[in-house]
């Protein structure tokens, strides 16, 4: 595989891609290793985990430049998020020898115990836009519970992917943690190997064939996918400020954050206030993002946006993928869409803002629920009637009202529909990655 720095079109790494063979070793050895690492002490796999965090912080910047080179994201976005998986991998080394199941007692002779145990290997598919803090979550997660892991990092970032898990694996037991290295077709065996869980973030079209897979053999399907995550901006909002938010929802890190804001939907009373100040805003964000992943994602993204211009809509700043070397493109305001609209209908993970003026709250929430995907949503309102109706109505798994990005430090999320399916953070994860046993206790007779 060759990775190309999209800020530069200059060769960014090479990996060689692991054949048939070495996946099915990889899990093979991932099983071997199983019952020792499930029988290690709690505590014990807490403080290997808590170790390789101290071992991934140490090492943050030449983390950080690996991702800026493959993945073209900003160096202090970049150190931020391996400070996030740092963070998160502490976490799991807290959580994981206080995670318990619990007892009922049935009659004096009898006790019935529901203990959480790993369910055996775990597939960790992880997507590129933000490479070592996704990974941390799920391989901590299956770590500490007990599971062993089999890892494949994206394909375009695969020298930062290796590297994070690598550091991982050097404070593990041999087979605890395997890595291999491949683009789909790696990532498809590997789902489809005798493996207990695949966790994979990226794509709805590849989380449907894992789910397939995953259902023909027993096997637990845990998914987080794409999203086409609405804004609504009701009546009454500061224009200024709902910009402000909508402009950091649809351009950080070039839109590429798995909760983007990918449609707006903004009441006509504050359209055109609403639409002047989002232009002024993309103008801020122009020198603060860097470049899309890659060429073909830059034409993909291009690609929604003509689509938009091809059926009626209209840019107000941007639309055109940045001259000379590399895969910029601007922070680009579209108007007048429609809900036909690829940049309304499909994930269009770019820097993008298609904005839909309604008539009112009521039709904007209407809309904004119709959607086959169902990851997030974010509301800007006063008003906390309409707040309670949008958390109550919308079909996604979470709501944000009055602040696009945030959540409390642990908190979890799941998405809906062909977002994917279970927990894939916070205390709850470590219930994705285990299996309870229930265990019914009696004495025998006599006793």
């Amino acid at each position: 595989m060759t990775v190309l720095d999209p800020r530069t079109g200059d060769v960014a790494s090479r990996t060689r891609v692991a054949e048939e063979q070495e996946c099915d070793q990889a899990v093979a050895r991932a099983r071997a290793a199983g019952t020792a690492w499930a029988r290690t002490a709690p505590a014990e796999r807490a403080t290997r985990v808590r170790d390789a965090a101290a071992a991934v912080e140490a090492v943050a910047k030449e983390l950080a430049e690996l991702v800026q080179r493959e993945t073209g994201k900003p160096l202090d976005d970049a150190l931020g998020g391996v400070q996030a998986g740092v963070d998160t991998l502490r976490q799991y080394a807290e959580l994981g020898p206080l995670h318990r199941g619990r007892s009922l007692q049935g009659n004096w002779a009898a006790t019935d115990f529901m203990i959480a145990e790993p369910r055996g290997v775990v597939a960790v598919l992880t997507p590129w836009n933000d490479p070592v803090a996704v990974a941390a979550g799920l391989l901590g997660a299956a770590l500490v519970t007990g599971n062993t892991v089999v890892h494949k990092p994206s394909e375009r970032c695969p020298s930062a992917g290796r590297r994070f898990a690598e550091l991982i694996a050097a404070h593990l037991p041999e087979g605890v943690l395997e890595i291999v290295d491949g683009e789909a077709g790696v990532g498809a065996r590997l789902a489809a190997a005798d493996v207990d869980v695949v966790a994979h973030v990226g794509s709805s079209a590849t989380g449907r064939e894992i789910a397939r897979s995953c259902a023909d053999r027993g096997a637990k399907a845990l998914l987080e996918n794409g999203g086409n995550d609405p804004l609504i901006v009701d009546a009454g909002v500061d224009p200024r400020w709902a910009a402000e938010q909508a402009a950091t929802g649809a351009f950080a890190n070039a839109g590429q954050i798995c909760v983007s804001v990918e449609r707006i939907y903004v009441v006509a009373s504050v359209a055109q206030r609403f639409l002047d100040a989002l232009v002024e805003q993309a103008g801020t964000w122009e020198t603060r993002i860097g470049p899309l992943v890659d060429q073909r994602h830059c034409e993909h993204v291009h690609r929604h946006v003509q689509d938009a211009v091809d059926k009626g809509a209209t840019v107000l700043t941007g639309g055109e993928p940045g001259p000379g070397p590399g895969s910029f493109y601007p922070p680009t305001v579209l108007t007048g869409c429609e809900t036909d609209m690829l940049v309304f209908t499909e994930e269009t993970f770019g820097p993008v803002a298609p904005v839909r003026v309604v008539d009112d709250f009521e039709t904007a929430l209407a809309e904004a629920a119709r959607d086959r995907y169902g990851l997030a949503a974010t509301v800007l309102t006063p008003n906390m009637a309409r707040a309670q109706a949008a958390w109550r109505t919308l079909p996604v798994g979470t709501v944000k009202v009055n602040a696009v990005f945030g959540g409390a430090p642990g908190g979890a999320s799941e998405p809906r529909r062909a977002s994917g399916s279970g927990f894939g953070f916070g205390p709850e994860l470590l219930d994705e990655m285990t299996a309870v046993k229930v265990v019914h206790w009696t004495a025998p007779d006599g006793d």
